[in-house]
């Protein structure tokens, strides 16, 4: 993920066709080492393709994933009535305290 990250930094840095020493520098700047076997398979399936080309087969590929997200699990019905009604209450003096402090600021909106 980092070699991509960096071939991808290097390609919006303005260099159209970055090689994996290129990229390998790139890193080396931030301390990571790079496995070269890795590298040279990344240049070797990215060279010759651009950014917006990558990014729409990309995109084809992820189309046919399901992203449907499972339903949350119900939330926790609270052990006592008395105290949910009460953090309740708390949470709407709260709310009401920040609408008055709007009025102290000196100036209306449409003056």
């Amino acid at each position: 993920m980092r070699n991509i990250a960096a071939y991808l930094l290097l390609q919006a840095g303005g260099n159209e066709s970055p090689s994996a020493a290129d990229v390998k520098k790139l890193l080396g700047v931030v301390g990571i080492e790079t496995d070269d076997d890795r590298l040279s398979a990344l240049i070797s399936e990215l060279k010759g393709k651009s950014t917006a080309e990558l990014i729409a087969e990309g995109s084809s590929k992820l189309a046919s994933v399901p992203s449907g997200g499972g339903g949350g699990g119900a939330a926790a019905a609270p052990a006592a009535g008395g105290a949910a009604a009460a953090v309740e209450e708390k949470k709407e003096e709260k709310v009401e305290e920040k609408e008055e402090s709007d009025d102290d600021m000196g100036f209306g909106l449409f003056d």
